[in-house]
């Protein structure tokens, strides 16, 4: 079931494929769009006015904000030390590991291909270039891009310049 029961869809929520997405025990804000190939986790919080562009993944632990523009094939992670199995061999359960919480404030937008690790905070109105690696905090305004993700300036200075 591509769409399961237990999730929490908002208002005027369009899924272009609902056949083709993975959404689980999340919550999806009022009029956002989701595109195909997305999985969204249990837990996960997206706001109102969204958009999620298709190969994207969303996993547990993750709150995005309202008005967030998420690129192509963007992708978080939870766990800062992932491991398939426990030392003695066996798969690892719920309890052999622990959620790291992401937060993207409202307004930001993470380019295509952007991997963001765990534990941070994108600030409202950042703007993360596409193929990025977004290994810490990114300032509200900013504009980081790279591997790892560096400040490249902050957000108003290049739309003071885009006004000129």
């Amino acid at each position: 079931m591509p769409i399961a029961k237990d999730v929490q869809l908002g208002r005027d929520v369009r899924i272009f494929h609902p056949d083709l997405v993975n959404l689980y025990g999340c919550l999806v804000g009022d009029d956002t769009r989701i595109g195909t190939f997305v999985e969204i986790q249990i837990g996960a919080k997206i706001g109102a006015r969204c958009k999620i562009s298709s190969h994207s993944f969303i996993c547990e632990g993750v709150t995005i904000e309202d008005e967030v523009f998420i690129g192509h094939g963007v992708m978080f992670t939870n766990d800062k030390y992932p491991r398939a199995a426990t030392a003695d061999g066996k798969l690892q359960g719920p309890a052999d590991w622990k959620v790291e919480r992401t937060h993207v404030g409202r307004g930001a937008s993470i380019g295509s291909n952007a991997t963001i690790l765990c534990g941070i905070t994108i600030g409202a109105g950042a703007i993360v270039g596409a193929g990025s690696v977004v290994t810490r905090d990114v300032p509200p305004q900013a504009i980081v891009a790279g591997v790892p993700a560096q400040v490249r300036e902050p957000r108003h200075v290049a739309m003071e310049s885009a006004d000129r």
